[in-house]
Order: structure tokens, then sequence, then C-alpha cells
């Protein structure tokens, strides 16, 4: 099952490395993961997507909190949840295919944020289905390069309950 886990830390020099290290060492893989700054500063929200049994993950949830630097952990796995990525995506267009590619672009309403002679930029924001979806599309014209950052989460609703976000 894929779990997703928020934690909020400081901002400090290898905190990043001492998280990344902890599930090396229980020898899970990190799928997904994306850090930024959070409306706290000084504080950074990293959001990590795992594949793993549930009392492994809680676990995991447990070492993480047991970090200096790591304030707050929440897996928001089962919580209602918005779950997001961003990707760039770089693809051949010429004259004769731009037009095809502009129509699945309206269609996922994403953007072309970049045009040159021989490709475009494109911006695409929603699920990872979504995202996978137009990917999919646009691969048979030909796929230059490609960046995505990965899921980020924000719980949904009033968070007055100290466990969540």
């Amino acid at each position: 099952m894929r779990h997703t886990i928020v934690a909020l830390m400081e901002d400090k020099p290898g905190v990043l490395n001492r998280i990344s290290s902890l599930f090396r060492r229980r020898n899970f893989n990190i799928e997904s993961l994306t850090v930024g700054h959070s409306e706290t500063p000084g504080i950074s929200r990293m959001t990590i997507v795992t594949e793993g049994d549930s009392r492994i993950v809680e676990q995991v949830e447990k070492q993480l909190y047991k970090l200096i630097n790591v304030t707050k952990v929440v897996n928001v796995t089962d919580e209602p949840t918005v779950f997001r990525e961003l990707a760039l995506i770089k693809v051949t267009a010429d004259g004769a295919t731009r037009s095809e590619i502009n129509s699945l672009v309206d269609i996922f309403r994403a953007k072309v944020v970049d045009v040159a002679p021989d490709s475009l930029m494109i911006e695409i924001t929603g699920t990872e289905d979504k995202v996978d979806s137009l990917v999919g599309l646009l691969r048979p014209f030909g796929i230059q390069e490609m960046a995505r950052t990965g899921r980020v989460a924000m719980v949904r609703g009033n968070n007055k309950r100290p466990d969540r976000f």
C-alpha cells in the first residue's frame, strides 16, 4: 500500500540526509520526496511517498519523530487529503503536430510555457493520474525532457486536532 507522510522540520543543513538515511536503514524505498518552505519561517515541509505495510510505516513515523530537527510527523494516507503534482514536459513539436499538442494541453488544462522552433514546453498541475495520462498521450510526439515534482499533500478542512496539519 502507498503511504503519504508529511513532516515538518527545522530548516537546517543535514536534516534531509538524516531522513533519507532512516529510510535506507529500514530498507524502505522513497517513491517521491518533496521539500519546501512552510508557512512558518525556519520550518520546512516534507512530503514523503513510500510503499509498504502499515505496521512498518508506523515504525518509520516513530523513528522520524526521534530525529532532532523534526517537529511534527503525520501519515495522511487515510485522511481527506488533496494531492497534487507539477510536471514540466518538453515535447518535440513541428508545424504539423503543434495544433494537436495544443489541443491535448487544453483538454488537460495545462499550459504551454515555452515555444521553440522544434519543441514545446508544457506545464501541468494535478493528480498523479492526470499527469501520467498527459505524459502517455504526449509520448508518441517524442518527449525530450521531463521534470516532475512528486506528490505534495495537504489535509482538507479545519485542522483542530493536534495530530493533523
